[in-house]
């Protein structure tokens, strides 16, 4: 009787472990970060978190209005640099324990010319906060297809136009032909 209850405890506990033993292995798909969005959290980036960044491009795919989300966690201001490609950088300044918005509805957008890219590809981005050494990170490219991106499609600036202005003529005063008297 007493080896029917041993053998019956092995075979329930052979069978618990072989039921939950590929959980003590497996690595769990909950403790994995990934962008749960269209865009990319980079990694490293510096003081400044870049948050669900990715770039809409116009219908030429050569100006690209970055969007992305960027939270200052520490209590002093930090400024954050971003370059794409060769083209110049520019610069957000945080205050300490806030976030920007950039290039969304209610942001300004921050726009970059002169990519060479098209929706479905990625197009690497340089950022640059505090004494991080920054990263180059790749981020996706979509374009206004989507209706809820189609009012985050950067359009050119149209170029100052200038109208000539005639010079101001003062009227010079001519000999009268008649004799006023």
């Amino acid at each position: 009787m007493k080896s029917r209850l041993a053998a019956s405890i092995a075979l329930s506990a052979l069978v618990i472990v072989g039921a939950t033993g590929c959980a003590g292995i497996t690595p769990q798909a909950t403790t994995i970060d990934y962008s749960a969005s269209d865009g990319a959290n980079v990694p490293k980036s510096g003081p400044i978190e870049v948050r669900n960044a990715f770039v809409v491009v116009d219908e030429a795919g050569t100006l690209g209005n970055l969007v992305a989300g960027l939270v200052n966690t520490t209590s002093d201001a930090q400024t954050i640099h971003i370059s794409i490609g060769d083209g110049p950088s520019q610069s957000v300044r945080i205050a300490g324990q806030k976030s920007v918005s950039l290039g969304g509805d209610d942001a300004k957008p921050m726009t970059f010319e002169n990519l060479e890219t098209k929706a479905g590809e990625t197009i690497d981005v340089y950022f640059q906060s505090g004494d991080a050494e920054g990263i180059k990170y790749a981020i996706p490219v979509l374009d206004g297809t989507l209706p809820y991106y189609s009012q985050l499609v950067p359009t050119a600036q149209p170029s100052p136009t200038t109208k000539p202005v005639a010079p101001a003529v003062e009227p010079t005063p001519t000999a009268s032909e008649t004799p006023v008297g």
